[in-house]
């Protein structure tokens, strides 16, 4: 028997902002709203047994009500796998985990080991809704996430479907987004509990593993690659904004993830629906760009130059103008993820994900292609991409820096597939064909990145340098272009050798052989 599935769109806002909703009009009108307040207990062992398998287990206390509360990942970034069980008292009850995703776990060591890790304490407002045909429950949810010696607080609201069409939560959603800052949310309450565990407050994070079966439809498969590309965008905010560099990275990993996702299944998704989507997601991308291309120079170039030329004339202003254009860039990713076009495109994304046309193709063509088993168009995929790279990739020394830039793209691309995929080939053999081709294919995109790296510095170098502000002396201005020439002139010294180095990584991948076969 199939788990039951929760629905819900989960929301973060400002606590302050809470009053605003009266603006609603679905929550203005709603004629009941029922209040309580609620002490939930999270149970785990010492080494996070629970987290590590990804199933979530609590203990709800609601008045003189104890509900156990077992939850594992869904497919979508709406759905989860939820099991709710009235019980007798604030302990976990092992008799009630029959046919969850906790009975595989639950030994006899596992539950001698389970213990209390952390709690919240929650004032909530629940509203149930009726929008057209659909049954809606809407709560707001502010209280505080506890782990004995830290506190993190929480306000947050939940859009669950009961009954009905997704596309009300969207609408809903769509409101409440308009007349507040609130934002698509991605973590639950007990990943934030398990982040003050740890005492990172703003952590930036890597992809979540992508799990695929060989018989999952590849329309499924989709949405379950570019679920993982949307958390990893979402969940790196609050380390960019925090000034973490790292957060900038794995946001814009998790935007080429998602770009390459799109690209790879193209053939079955809505071309005038998703080319609004890929023009969002390119906005936010060039928007975050110049921030992480900034970090790479000043740090890989910039620093270790001035170590050795710090005395040079120019250097140290050069350097210093350097890092005021870093600061500039910087605030403009903190601006882009600020913004109320930001939280829209999230919104937009999951919407497109759960709801979009792409779902229900009007061709018999392009149902085949979304019903067809990934493993059959995961292998068409590779065999044409890795084709065509490793076809061009023997003109290397003939073509320029712009489509060297593009062949840098398609290794990307092909390796995010391969990462995409890695489930879906399985056995020893493919394992070993795994490793020693994505190994060759991230030294083909290694080089490639440096010879694109040397491009872009010489660029952001020579703009800073010609710099013709009114109040800068021509003394100043040669001294700094002095200083640009040392700098250019190191970058550009590794270029031959750079460029030799991804020739024999482009002959060396176009030996590598297919692990999907």
């Amino acid at each position: 028997m199939p788990p039951p599935v929760e629905t819900e769109i989960k929301l973060e806002l400002p606590s302050s902002e809470v009053t605003r909703l009266n603006a609603i009009a679905p929550l203005h009108r709603a004629k009941t709203a029922k209040r309580a307040k609620q002490v939930s207990i999270y149970f785990d062992t010492d080494k996070f047994a629970l987290r590590e398998h990804g199933v979530m287990l609590r203990v709800r206390r609601t008045g003189r009500r104890y509900i156990q509360t077992i939850k594992a990942p869904g497919n979508g970034l709406l759905d989860r796998n939820e099991w709710e069980t009235e019980i007798k008292g604030r302990k976990p009850d092992f008799g009630a985990v029959r046919q969850t995703a906790l009975e595989p776990l639950l030994t006899k060591k596992l539950r001698r080991q389970l213990r209390p890790v952390f709690e919240t304490r929650v004032r909530r407002v629940s509203y149930p809704l009726k929008v057209k045909g659909s049954q809606i429950e809407v709560t707001v949810d502010r209280g505080a996430i506890g782990t004995g010696n830290r506190s993190r607080p929480l306000c947050e609201i939940e859009i669950e479907s009961k009954v009905g069409d997704k596309a009300d939560l969207f609408k809903l959603a769509r409101s409440i987004v308009r007349v507040t800052s609130a934002e698509l949310a991605v973590k639950s309450k007990a990943q934030r509990g398990y982040e003050l565990l740890d005492g990172d407050g703003s952590p930036a994070a890597k992809a979540e593993p992508v799990v695929l079966t060989p018989d999952a439809a590849t329309r499924d498969a989709f949405r379950v690659i570019a679920t993982s590309c949307v958390k990893q965008i979402i969940v790196n905010k609050p380390a960019l904004l925090a000034g973490n560099p790292e957060g900038v990275h794995q946001m814009r990993i998790g935007l080429r993830r998602l770009r390459a996702a799109i690209s790879l299944f193209s053939d079955i998704l809505d071309e005038s629906e998703t080319n609004l989507i890929k023009s969002e997601l390119k906005w936010l991308t060039d928007e975050l760009g110049p921030a992480r291309e900034f970090e790479v120079f000043l740090t890989r170039v910039v620093a270790p130059a001035r170590r050795h030329h710090g005395r040079l004339m120019g250097m140290q202003r050069l350097t210093h103008d350097l890092a005021e254009a870093r600061r500039s860039s910087d605030e403009k990713a903190r601006n882009a993820v600020r913004s109320e076009r930001f939280r829209r495109l999230m919104l937009n994304v999951a919407a497109w994900l759960e709801i979009g046309d792409w779902l229900h193709p009007h061709s018999e063509l392009l149902r085949e292609r979304a019903d067809a088993p990934i493993a059959i168009s995961a292998a068409a995929q590779l065999r044409r991409r890795s084709k065509k790279l490793k076809k061009r990739g023997r003109l290397l020394t003939k073509i320029d820096e712009r489509r060297r830039h593009k062949l840098r793209i398609q290794a990307k691309k092909l390796r995010y597939a391969a990462e995409f995929f890695e489930t879906v080939f399985s056995g020893k053999k493919v394992s070993r064909l795994r490793k020693a081709y994505l190994s060759a294919l991230e030294n083909v995109q290694d080089c490639l990145g440096d010879l694109n790296d040397i491009a872009v510095h010489r660029t952001l170098t020579v703009d800073i340098a010609t710099d013709s502000a009114p109040n800068r002396q021509a003394k100043d201005r040669s001294r700094r272009a002095f200083a640009a020439g040392v700098l250019t002139g190191h970058e550009d010294a590794r270029l031959d050798s750079i460029l030799a180095a991804a020739v024999a990584a482009c002959e060396t991948f176009a030996k590598a052989k297919p692990f999907w076969k």
